[in-house]
């Protein structure tokens, strides 16, 4: 039987993957840090029904004796490295904890899975904010395509991209890095745009409150489905050797053009709603992302099931 450990299992991604490996006869440990209401911890993989399936341990990226101890319990053929503080605009007034997390963190896992576990293969979660606003002359972002990050979130995470590549390279470790771009589902934190829209266009659709303050409308990210995604990190480890992979969808969308969709979908104009409150500008904006995921289609055969539309549609249905 093969075993995986994901860290930040109770997370968005790590419920949609410990869902997918439990399908495909995984045993699946996950790395939990420890909150004063243990609820939090667990609510989406309670809400799906899994929790029980699961093998769950205490731990933290940044205390590596843990590391060294979930790792010789569960002695795991495969690691999904997900933990990490993913918000970017946190990330500029958390940088400290927010690099100590996602990069420092990283550095604690490969060295204790290089000493514990070197046969294991290990996925690590890289992200769009790495390239900054770096592009090909296409538009498009890939593999290839420089990387000058514009948060401490995205520098930290091209740090572990790096480290991730080192370590390939010079341990003879299976580590592939995924690059992914922004990926959504009903499972979201309402701290994150998407579901911060949707969320606060079914309340005002309900006549629980009238406004919905957010930040810059006219930024554009490339949008997917978490579940599409996870399937993607699976994927990566299953190939015959590792590998950088860009996962996206191809298109970009502008957070002014996704609260259309949803107030329209709700009968609404969302001009008469949403108000723009600075607060929640970053201190460097990242203006467009759009990924082209031509190699990881054409070398493993990835293929979305869901587009933007249909998206956004199950995000909605899920607060009605």
């Amino acid at each position: 039987m093969k075993k995986a450990l994901i860290t930040g299992i109770s997370g968005q991604d790590g419920s949609y993957l410990a869902e997918l490996l439990l399908s495909k006869g995984y045993q699946v440990w996950g790395l939990l840090r420890r909150h004063s209401v243990p609820e939090n911890q667990t609510s989406r993989l309670e809400k799906i029904g899994i929790l029980h399936r699961l093998k769950l341990v205490y731990g933290d990226m940044t205390d590596l004796p843990s590391l060294y101890r979930v790792l010789k319990e569960a002695q795991p053929t495969e690691i999904y490295n997900l933990a990490a503080q993913s918000h970017v605009r946190v990330s500029f007034d958390q940088p400290v904890f927010t690099t100590l997390t996602d990069a420092q963190g990283v550095l604690n896992l490969l060295e204790a899975a290089k000493e514990v576990c070197p046969y294991a293969r290990i996925y690590q979660a890289g992200s769009s904010e790495m390239f900054g606003n770096e592009q090909d002359s296409d538009g498009f972002r890939r593999e290839t395509t420089p990387m000058r990050p514009v948060s401490p979130y995205g520098c930290a995470k091209l740090y572990a991209h790096n480290l991730a590549s080192t370590y390939r390279t010079s341990y003879d470790m299976f580590i592939s890095n995924g690059i992914l771009f922004n990926h959504e589902s009903p499972r979201r934190g309402i701290n994150f745009v998407t579901n911060k829209i949707v969320d606060g266009a079914v309340q005002i659709y309900k006549g629980k409150k009238y406004t919905l303050p957010l930040g810059n409308l006219d930024a554009t990210r490339d949008w997917g489905h978490a579940k599409d995604y996870v399937r993607a990190m699976w994927m990566m480890l299953q190939h015959n050797k590792p590998d950088d992979f860009v996962c996206a969808m191809g298109e970009s969308h502008s957070v002014r053009e996704l609260c259309d969709i949803v107030f329209k979908r709700l009968g609404m104009n969302y001009e008469n709603h949403v108000t723009v409150d600075p607060i929640y500008y970053r201190p460097t904006e990242l203006h467009d992302l759009k990924g082209d995921c031509s190699k990881l289609k054409n070398t493993l055969g990835w293929k979305p099931e869901y587009n933007f539309e249909s998206l956004i549609e199950e995000m909605i249905k899920a607060r009605l």
